[in-house]
C-alpha cells in the first residue's frame, strides 16, 4: 500500500460491526476507518468477493492500508484469490467462529461434537431476523427438525461476557431442541488481526465508515 497515505481501513463484514467498534475504543485507534458490507451477505457468499473488490477499488489510493475483515465465509477460495492479487490481507480462517475460537480450540470443539451450530453475541442478538425468518421457521416450525436433523448442540461463542445474553441463546437451543453449551472466547484472533494491521494508536481523525448496501 502507499506509505504516503496515511491511516487504515478495515473492510468488514457487518456482523462484526459491533466488536471493532469496541476493540477501536479499547485500543484508541484513532486512524482507523471501517467500512461494513451487510451481514446479510452470508446468505449469498458468491457475493462477497463481488462486494470487497468494490470497496477496494473505492477506496484505493485514501488508505496507507487496507485489511478485509472478513473469514473465507463460504467463498471457496474465491475471496483468497482477490486479495492475492490486489495484496491485501484478511482475518484468519474459515469463518468468524474459528478466529473467535482460535484454530485450535476450533477444531476441538468441532472434533468433540461434529453436528454442532454455533451462535455468537452478534447471531445471537440477530437470530430471528438472520436465521428463523431466512430459514422460514418462524412461520413453520416444523421446518425446524428437518433444517437441524443433523445437529446435536447449540455452542454460544462469546465475545463480550458483559453484555452476552445467555438467556436468550439458550432459549434458541431449545428451540432447536438442542443441547446448550457457553465458551468464553472474548475477540480471539479478531483483535490480534486488527491490532496488527492497524499497528501503533496515531493522532489522526476518527471517522465511522457508513453501512454500504
Amino acid at each position: 500500500m502507499d506509505a504516503t497515505r496515511s491511516g487504515a481501513l478495515v473492510i468488514a463484514c457487518g456482523a462484526l460491526a459491533h466488536e471493532i467498534a469496541a476493540l477501536r475504543r479499547l485500543n484508541d485507534w484513532q486512524a482507523l476507518d471501517v467500512q461494513c458490507l451487510p451481514p446479510e451477505l452470508h446468505n449469498v457468499p458468491d457475493q462477497i468477493p463481488g462486494r470487497v473488490r468494490e470497496a477496494i477499488a473505492a477506496a484505493r489510493g485514501r488508505y496507507a492500508k487496507i485489511f478485509v475483515a472478513y473469514a473465507d465465509c463460504g467463498t471457496g477460495g474465491r475471496l483468497d484469490a482477490l486479495l492475492q492479487a490486489e495484496g491485501i490481507e484478511r482475518l484468519p480462517g474459515a469463518h468468524c467462529y474459528e478466529f473467535y475460537a482460535t484454530a485450535q480450540r476450533f477444531s476441538e470443539l468441532a472434533g468433540q461434537e461434529p453436528g454442532t451450530f454455533y451462535l455468537t453475541d452478534f447471531l445471537v442478538r440477530h437470530f430471528e431476523r438472520l436465521v428463523a425468518q431466512t430459514l422460514g421457521i418462524d412461520r413453520h416450525p416444523q421446518l425446524i427438525a428437518e433444517y437441524f436433523r443433523n445437529y446435536r448442540r447449540v455452542v454460544y461463542l462469546v465475545q463480550d461476557g458483559a453484555n452476552s445474553d445467555i438467556g436468550q441463546a439458550r432459549a434458541i437451543a431449545a428451540r432447536l431442541g438442542l443441547e446448550f453449551s457457553v465458551v468464553q472466547t472474548g475477540y480471539g484472533q479478531l483483535e490480534s488481526a486488527l491490532r496488527e494491521a492497524v499497528g501503533p494508536p496515531a493522532e489522526q481523525r476518527v471517522k465511522w465508515g457508513t453501512w454500504q448496501r
